[in-house]
């Protein structure tokens, strides 16, 4: 006599697929609700999202787990461990609060709607002309990718999509964390973005057990992006000897100065930026000092302002015209070898500075009570407010081992 059979379990529901519009009206832990698609990316979308208690709105990145396999988690975990560790610094954009469910980990973010510097450079003409501002900013950038170095995070896509701009033009934040590695030494090549790569990192045939230094090749980028905020062009379509513009630098470094209203102060700056030998290229201090010590970055700069580091009250904003020349617009662009490249363009420049606002009193966040609009059921916050406990790894280099506050979330190193 055959034992009776026992019946066949039925399978576990598949999770849910959203559309990115599909989303619009959920409330994540009875908290925040998503309102509106900031950006859609391969492997994530960007909201914003209202605090139905405070009326705060965030940015929310919502990274899609579904369909990934064990290395692409590994890289997506990895991106929220690197942006928790470098969000300390004031020129990163913080991250608040990390909410997981079976589908998805919803990564909640400061806000900030002015959009991000490729959209101030080419539409609100913000920086171009004005020497004053762009030195501000710029300065801002060194110092978030300085304090990055300094944990053993390399951004390895610094471009002015992934920079968002608050308080009228006069703060900028580093984003996007997505192609962020702890290795000095990669063999990640092509990774980023075309126009910020370095000419080590675009090699397409590469020999075996070859590498590059990732943090020189993040100052190659930051030396573009200079060229981006002083003149709103792109000094070449790739830093490769088959772009006849950058074969034109090589034989000549000064060749920028027919084609772009550079300064000789600021070409002498980029010749070290864009030095071949990473080795010899410039550090992120010695650059810092340089442009400190800049007189002017443009020929004919339209805002005649000091330079007053202390104390900013007003700075006005000329409409440049962008310079026509022979030479490359600037363009967004997709970054490559990323999970979710795509940040958002429109992020606020008060919601996590001091992280009141979502960590008053968060003992609800966990309770499904009833609300007008659709809860995530299975949503739980596994990371409460960085800005509560603040965080610096005592070796950087060395960290292994899991904050307490992301115990749900293992992150590989």
């Amino acid at each position: 006599m055959y034992p009776a059979m026992l019946p066949t379990p039925p399978p576990s529901p598949a999770p849910r697929r959203y559309a990115p519009e599909d989303r619009l009206g959920l409330v994540l832990a009875n908290r925040l609700e998503l309102t509106r698609v900031l950006g859609v990316g391969a492997y994530g979308v960007v909201y914003t999202a209202v605090d139905i208690h405070t009326n705060e709105v965030y940015a929310v990145k919502v990274l899609c787990k579904d369909g990934l396999d064990a290395r692409q988690l590994k890289f997506q975990q990895r991106e929220i461990r690197l942006h928790h560790m470098a969000s300390q610094h004031p020129n990163v954009v913080p991250l608040v609060r990390i909410m997981d469910s079976v589908d998805c980990t919803y990564v909640v973010m400061e806000y900030c709607p002015e959009g991000d510097l490729f959209s101030n450079i080419t539409d609100k003409g913000n920086f171009v002309g004005n020497d004053f501002l762009a030195k501000s900013v710029f300065l801002q950038i060194l110092d978030a990718v300085q304090f990055c170095h300094s944990l053993g995070i390399y951004h390895r896509d610094l471009k002015p999509e992934n920079v968002l701009v608050t308080e009228n033009g006069m703060t900028v934040k580093l984003a996007d964390f997505g192609l962020a590695t702890t290795d000095y030494y990669t063999t990640d090549f092509g990774c980023g973005s075309t126009f910020y790569m370095s000419p080590e990192c675009q090699q397409s045939n590469a020999r075996p057990l070859s590498c590059y230094m990732s943090a020189a090749n993040d100052v190659w980028s930051l030396g573009v992006i200079l060229v981006n905020l002083t003149c709103g062009r792109n000094p070449w379509k790739r830093a490769s000897v088959e772009d006849s513009t950058f074969q034109a630098y090589l034989k000549d470094p000064f060749f920028l100065k027919t084609i772009l209203p550079l300064s000789s102060e600021m070409v002498s700056i980029l010749s070290r930026v864009f030095e071949l030998d990473p080795i010899k290229r410039i550090s992120i201090p010695e650059l810092r000092q340089l442009i400190l010590e800049c007189p002017r970055f443009t020929e004919n700069p339209m805002v005649q302002t000091p330079w007053v580091p202390e104390q900013i009250d007003y700075i006005p904003q000329p409409q440049m015209p962008m310079f026509m020349g022979p030479m490359e617009p600037l363009y967004a662009q997709t970054s490559g070898s990323s999970l979710d490249s795509a940040q958002y363009s429109a992020f606020s420049q008060s919601a996590a500075s001091d992280g009141s606002a979502i960590t008053e009193d968060y003992s609800d966040f966990d309770t499904m009570s009833p609300a007008v609009s659709e809860q995530v059921p299975d949503c739980k916050v596994v990371f409460p407010s960085v800005c509560a406990e603040p965080f610096f790894p005592a070796d950087p280099f060395a960290y292994g081992l899991i904050h307490p506050n992301l115990q749900g979330l293992e992150i590989p190193v």
